[in-house]
């Protein structure tokens, strides 16, 4: 079984896996980063959001050996603290039903903030493809939107 070493949330880890493995079953079984999620198996949903070097990916779909030397943020590294302005918007505005597809929704939005500091209901659409079964879309909006606005103000 190859050894790879991938740089996850600013740490270079070492991990035994077969090359075929999906990102995401990396990430929750053999490095026990488990914020990401399981969804759909096919990049459809957007629970296993994660960022490859800046980039919103569904890490279901992306074998471990093609990460090479990229770096790669979870939900677990998008804030030590749970403080990034996505985090506290969501906490404030209720966003999360279940919850369970949360982590990949603010790991979509902190990529589309990154890009566009400031989007349109429209851009917002457009980015945030992830799936929400309970159905918080508009709350969601509503939480890039302050996010945005608190980092656009430091």
């Amino acid at each position: 079984m190859p050894n790879y070493t991938l740089s996850v949330n600013d740490k270079m880890l070492s991990v035994d896996a077969d090359a075929d493995t999906p990102l995401l079953w990396v990430l929750r079984d053999n490095l026990n980063l488990v914020g990401t999620k399981f969804g759909c198996g096919v990049a459809q949903c957007g629970a296993c959001t994660v960022h490859l070097n800046g980039i919103a990916i569904r890490s279901c779909s992306i074998p471990v050996s093609a990460v090479g030397k990229n770096k790669i943020v979870t939900i677990e590294g998008l804030s030590a603290t749970g403080d990034h302005p996505l985090q506290q918007a969501w906490e404030e505005l209720d966003v999360s039903q279940c919850g369970y597809c949360q982590a990949g929704q603010l790991m979509s939005a902190a990529a589309l903030l990154k890009n566009k500091p400031n989007p349109s209901d429209e851009e917002i659409d457009t980015v945030m493809t992830n799936i929400c079964r309970c159905g918080t879309h508009v709350r969601i909006r509503k939480a890039i939107h302050l996010a945005a606005q608190r980092l656009n103000s430091k």
